[in-house]
C-alpha cells in the first residue's frame, strides 16, 4: 500500500510556499499570517489521516462458460478499518467485457462494515482467464491524503468456444472393433440388414427369416451389418492465422474442434487431437465426458507461436494417430509445412478430411494493380494446392462465418457418397 498526497493537498502547500517566499522578498509579516493556515491544514490532515485495512475476496458465478454468456463476479470487501471514500476497480481480462454493474466504483466504509460489488462480466472470446486482480484508492474526510494498492485473489475462468449447428457427422471409411453408431462393412450383430444365408448350427432363433425359409423349405438366417464406434483424431495447424482483431481463423478451427468433439463423443466415437505448429501439441483417443472436458480444456490453451522449424509426422507418438482413424484436418492452408504434413498423412493411408478456414474474410482488400495482381497469383497457388488434395483423394470443404459449417460438412458427405475407385 501507498499513500499519496491529492491535488488538493499539493495545491495547499504550494500556496504556502509561495506565501512564505513573498514574505521573505517583501519583507511583510502579514503575508506570513495569511500562509500560516495554508502550511497547517496539510500538516494536520497527515496527522489525522488513518490508514484504512480492507481485505478483498473474489467470488465467480461458474468457473466455465461459454462464448456470449454472461456471469456474475462479487467483490467481497470487508473494512476492520474503514475509509470515508473507497474507490474499487476489478480489472477485466481482454476477451471479456463488462455487461451490467459500476465498475470502477465507490464506497463509504464504516469500521468492521462488510460490502458486495456485484459486476456481470460477458464472456466476449474463448480462452483461459485468471480474473481478481483489484485496484484499490482509499481517500480521507477532507480528500486531502489517498493510499493506492492492489489485491491479488484472481480465480480461473475456462471460456469454451461456441458450438455450430451440425445436421450429421462425416462417417468414417472403416471402424473400429468396439460397439457404437456406425454401421459396419462387416456382418455381425446389429439392426442393419445385409443378407440372407442357410440356417448353421449356433444360430439365433430371432434371426430366421421365416417368410423366406417357408417359401425355400428350410431355414434361412438375416444377416446384419455391425454397430461399431470409430477414432477421430481433430488435425489442428498452428503454424499461423489470418486476423483481423475481431476474430480469426484460429477462432474458427477451435469452435469447430469443440463442435465435433462434442457431437462425436455423443456418440460413443473415441476423439483425440493434434496440434501441429510452432508448439505441439497432443492427447491420445479416448472417450466419454472426462475426455470431452480433458479435450476442450487443452483446445483453449492452443496458440499461434511463430516458428521456422520444419516438422513431419515422425515427432508424434504413433498412438496419437491410429490405424483407420477418421483424421478431420482445420486448416487456412497459409503455410507448406502443415500442407505437407497432410498429404504425408494422406499417403499413409490415413482417412483425411480437410477443412479449410477460409482467411480472405479476414484480409484487407487489395489496393492498385500490384496488390491485386498478388492477390490473384495467390488464390492461383491456393487453387492449386487445393487440387493436389483432390488428386490425392481428399475431400475439401471450405468454411467462413458467412458459409457455415454445417454447410461444408454437407459437401464433403456428398463426395464421399459420389466417389467411386477409378480403375486403370
Amino acid at each position: 500500500m501507498t499513500r499519496a498526497l491529492s491535488p488538493k493537498l499539493v495545491a495547499y502547500v504550494a500556496l504556502a510556499g509561495v506565501g512564505l517566499v513573498a514574505a521573505l522578498a517583501l519583507r511583510l509579516q502579514e503575508l506570513v499570517v495569511l500562509a500560516l493556515p495554508f502550511a497547517v491544514v496539510p500538516a494536520v490532515a497527515l496527522v489525522l489521516a488513518r490508514r484504512p485495512s480492507v481485505d478483498i475476496h473474489l467470488e465467480l458465478e461458474r468457473a466455465r462458460a461459454l462464448e456470449g454468456d454472461e456471469l456474475e463476479v462479487v467483490v467481497g470487501i470487508e473494512a476492520a478499518s474503514g475509509a470515508d471514500r473507497l474507490e474499487v476497480l476489478l480489472e477485466v481480462p481482454r476477451g471479456l467485457e463488462v455487461a451490467g454493474g459500476d465498475n470502477p466504483t465507490a464506497l463509504h466504509l464504516r469500521d468492521g462494515e462488510t460490502r458486495d460489488v456485484r459486476i456481470d462480466l460477458r464472456c466476449a472470446r474463448w480462452g483461459g482467464y485468471r480474473v481478481g486482480r483489484v485496484l484499490l484508492r482509499a481517500r480521507d474526510r477532507f480528500d486531502l491524503v489517498a493510499w493506492e494498492w492492489a489485491a491479488d485473489v484472481r480465480l480461473p475462468l475456462k471460456v469454451y468456444p461456441r458450438e455450430e449447428f451440425l445436421r450429421e457427422l462425416l462417417q468414417p471409411a472403416e471402424t473400429q472393433v468396439f460397439s457404437g453408431n456406425h454401421v459396419a462393412r462387416q456382418k455381425g450383430e446389429g439392426i442393419e440388414f445385409v443378407d440372407l444365408r442357410q440356417f448353421a448350427h449356433g444360430d439365433r432363433v430371432r434371426r430366421v427369416n421365416w417368410r423366406a425359409s417357408a417359401r425355400r423349405g428350410e431355414l434361412w438366417v438375416n444377416e446384419q451389418h455391425a454397430e461399431r464406434n470409430a477414432d477421430v483424431i481433430l488435425f489442428v495447424d498452428t503454424f499461423t492465422e489470418a486476423s483481423d482483431g475481431s476474430g480469426s481463423t484460429l477462432d474458427l478451427a477451435l469452435r469447430a474442434a469443440a463442435s465435433l468433439t462434442a457431437r462425436y463423443l455423443q456418440q460413443k466415437d473415441r476423439v483425440g487431437f493434434v496440434t501441429f505448429g510452432g508448439m505441439m501439441n497432443w492427447m491420445l483417443p479416448g472417450t466419454g465426458t472426462t475426455q470431452l472436458y480433458r479435450l476442450v480444456d487443452s483446445l483453449i490453451d492452443t496458440q499461434i507461436i511463430f516458428n521456422y522449424a520444419w516438422r513431419d509426422l515422425n515427432v508424434l507418438p504413433r498412438r496419437t494417430l491410429p490405424p483407420k482413424a477418421l483424421v478431420i484436418a482445420l486448416t487456412p492452408l497459409l503455410d507448406d509445412r502443415a500442407a505437407g504434413a497432410l498429404l504425408d498423412l494422406r499417403n499413409r493411408g490415413f482417412d483425411l478430411i480437410l477443412v479449410e478456414l477460409a482467411p480472405q474474410p479476414y484480409m484487407a482488400e487489395p489496393r492498385g494493380a500490384a496488390a491485386t495482381l498478388g492477390r490473384r497469383i495467390w488464390e492461383l497457388k491456393r487453387e492449386a494446392l487445393r487440387g493436389r488434395f483432390r488428386e490425392a483423394g481428399v475431400p475439401l470443404a471450405v468454411w467462413d462465418d458467412e458459409r457455415g459449417l454445417a454447410t461444408g460438412l454437407e459437401e464433403v458427405s456428398q463426395f464421399r457418397r459420389r466417389a467411386r475407385v477409378a480403375v486403370a
